[in-house]
């Protein structure tokens, strides 16, 4: 039992220093590219008639102005297509690409970014979801923040938009996870693939490399495409780099607590390397850890733990722009949530069957 609570407030020290790691080395973007390259802004829509003039009308209001933007119409069965192809007629840098149909062996999104990728004309790709926000400068800051520091991807974490119950109690989740495991400055200081994060609602591609890789087909049958991309770049020797703390763009991942646990039950082994063992033992280290310490170390110890877990949460929600009073209020549902989002995760391998946007993603 000793040595179990030596490793818990072990696990929770190495939390700490991480949380405080990516605290201190917040990265933004600040300057704009003095450069006037073209950038090809692309977004994999599926049923998207909610968001999709949101993203597009952003596009139009961004101050870099040397951009063309290409929608590709996955099968869509609401109205996104139609309102799209409305926008076009006032703006010929848009374009609408229309699916023929999704071929054996891919998945949805990751044959949506590649097919636009092969109409794309800029020397940057943006792959962007469509119910990402952003605002003011930020292609032109990417865009210089690539250039600046030689990097064949930047990929950004939104700052997540929460409206209710569900969303505080799963959303904040994911960064929790990855702002304690993995110093985000690392991922482009040192070139081991194992220290690469990135995310698929924005992924700032150099368009050359991109086209000697194309990482989308590479990855065509991938669910987590985005993480496994940026391990394959960084085995082929390729510098990256991983965001966290950009309030310039923002998303709404899911609207309710149901979806919330069908969303992130897709991804959650992958913050694990893949490996749902250790997704459980961090649940129930990071869930149940305090009896063992109340049982070896006593009250003390019990109150020096919970104020190292607190200041970790503080820490991770400051540098995701969220809120630290929500985030504390929320946190025995969002750990209660984890467990539910880990078995959830099982019980879809065990049946093979995740439906996402209408698709079978576990169907091969």
């Amino acid at each position: 039992m000793e040595y179990l609570a030596y490793i818990i407030i072990t696990f929770a020290v190495i939390q700490l220093i991480v949380s405080f790691v990516n605290f201190l080395f917040k990265q933004k973007l600040s300057k704009a590219s003095k450069n006037n390259k073209l950038v090809s802004v692309l977004i994999p829509a599926r049923n998207e008639e909610k968001n999709i003039s949101k993203i597009l009308n952003d596009l139009l209001f961004q101050r870099y102005k040397n951009i063309e933007i290409l929608v590709f119409d996955d099968q869509s069965t609401d109205r996104t297509a139609s309102i799209v192809k409305t926008i076009t007629k006032h703006h010929e840098n848009i374009h609408l690409i229309t699916s023929h149909g999704l071929p054996p062996g891919w998945l949805g999104k990751n044959f949506a970014c590649h097919s636009l990728s092969l109409q794309a004309k800029g020397d940057y790709l943006l792959f962007l979801d469509a119910d990402v926000r952003i605002k003011n400068n930020v292609i032109g800051q990417t865009l210089h923040f690539a250039e600046k520091y030689k990097l064949s991807l930047v990929s950004v974490f939104p700052k997540q938009i929460m409206n209710n119950n569900g969303e505080y109690a799963t959303v904040p989740i994911m960064n929790y996870i990855l702002l304690t495991l993995l110093p985000l400055i690392l991922v482009r200081k040192v070139s081991w693939p194992s220290l690469a994060a990135a995310n698929g609602q924005y992924m700032f591609f150099d368009g050359d490399i991109y086209r000697k890789t194309f990482p989308h087909e590479t990855m065509k049958s991938e669910k987590v495409e985005d993480i496994k991309i940026a391990r394959h770049y960084k085995k082929n020797k390729l510098k990256i780099a991983c965001l966290a703390n950009e309030t310039d763009v923002k998303c709404r991942m899911y609207g309710s607590y149901k979806d919330s646990l069908n969303g992130f039950s897709k991804n959650v082994a992958t913050f694990f390397g893949n490996s749902i063992i250790l997704a459980i033992l961090f649940w129930l280290i990071t869930t149940f850890g305090f009896i063992t310490v109340l049982i070896i170390y006593g009250s003390t110890g019990l109150a020096l733990y919970f104020v190292t877990i607190l200041i970790i949460h503080m820490m991770v929600s400051a540098t995701s722009n969220q809120s630290i009073a929500k985030n504390l209020t929320y946190l025995p549902i969002q750990q209660l949530s984890l467990g539910l989002i880990i078995a959830k995760s099982i019980y879809n391998q065990i049946k093979k069957q995740h439906i996402w946007k209408g698709r079978n993603i576990l169907s091969f």
